[in-house]
């Protein structure tokens, strides 16, 4: 038999009194609406269908995320759900997958459904290559967007993102401090704009650093197949020291390693990006940079709530700093 929810389970995920639970579930008007917000969350976290005189209209958030196979992306979502439903709107998640729905599909259904406004996550809006009039013709309906992980150039849209040239860099210099000399970049393709950031922070750091060693760069899928690739084109090339551009990436990085017999760290010392829910408890755990979802995504949703509001914002780009996370798939550099 399922659990009976009471009044003192609400209360305790809500953070109120049983008092104010009892209150907001008999329509009491005597009640903040920021409160009423935290019960209506509660209640849905907890798995009970509201009653119907509870289920006052809110508004509708589109929110478009790639493929949910990389980890980093139901990150996101699960993030930006929450904040949104917690701030009295109703998220519609949008996921895309190669030779399904398109980004622009998605915007035509949005804009239907008469969505308050859109967040876009890792988009067309980070490729280089793509045409941006669909995001100007949605500032013309004037409907709110925010976009998050990287504006191509030309496009008027707040933006929030980690600094992809600025964890690239710091994973270099962490190589670089344990003795690394040959060290690779794997990254993803080069007309997105994270992918771009992550190679000039690359490039920069080992100009500074190691000016006469070669650059040692592969563009790849975000999967762990490529990852097994790249690996093999990497160690043909010599490195010791690999940074990836995807958690995802970083693990087919390792087992492309076994597979010609070597030892992650012993032998070659492994770097991911973005620090997925799982990656502690790889083998070995991996090091990795981590992406701060919880402040971008915070961001993000209250830059579009000020929009919705009225409010005006700028059109600039926001960029977060990563954290290094050292684990185990990093050691000093074996001797030549």
């Amino acid at each position: 038999m399922p659990q009976r929810i009471t009044l003192s389970d609400i209360a305790e995920q809500a953070g109120v009194s049983t008092a104010t639970v009892s209150r907001v579930l008999n329509g009491k008007s005597n009640v903040a609406d920021a409160t009423r917000r935290q019960v209506f969350v509660a209640l849905d976290l907890l798995g009970y269908e509201r009653p119907e005189n509870l289920q006052s209209p809110r508004g509708l958030v589109g929110l478009i995320v790639p493929e949910l196979s990389n980890p980093i992306f139901p990150m996101y979502a699960q993030q930006i759900e929450q904040i949104l439903a917690s701030n009295g709107h109703t998220p519609l998640l949008c996921t895309q997958a190669p030779g399904g729905t398109s980004e622009d599909e998605y915007i035509a259904m949005l804009v239907d459904r008469g969505v308050a406004g859109i967040i876009f996550v890792s988009g067309r809006h980070a490729d280089t290559t793509a045409d941006l009039t669909r995001y100007e013709r949605l500032r013309e309906r004037g409907i709110p967007i925010v976009t998050v992980n990287g504006n191509t150039a030309g496009l008027r849209s707040p933006s929030f993102t980690t600094d992809d040239a600025a964890a690239a860099s710091m994973g270099v210099r962490y190589l670089f401090s344990l003795g690394h000399r040959r060290i690779g970049l794997a990254m993803g393709a080069n007309r997105m704009v994270p992918a771009k950031r992550k190679l000039e922070g690359y490039t920069r750091t080992m100009h500074n650093l190691l000016p006469d060693e070669p650059l040692r760069t592969v563009e790849s899928l975000f999967t762990y197949e490529s990852g097994v690739s790249a690996a093999h084109q990497l160690l043909d090339a010599g490195c010791t020291g690999i940074v990836c551009g995807s958690d995802v990436l970083a693990l087919g990085m390792i087992q492309g390693a076994r597979s010609r017999g070597l030892s992650v760290p012993e032998d070659i010392s492994v770097i991911g990006y973005d620090d997925s829910p799982l990656i502690p408890m790889m083998n070995p755990p991996l090091t990795t940079l981590r992406q701060p979802v919880d402040a971008i995504s915070r961001a993000a949703v209250a830059c579009l709530m000020a929009q919705i509001s009225g409010d005006k914002v700028e059109d600039t780009e926001l960029f977060f700093s990563p954290d290094l996370i050292v684990r185990g798939s990093t050691t000093i550099a074996p001797r030549d």
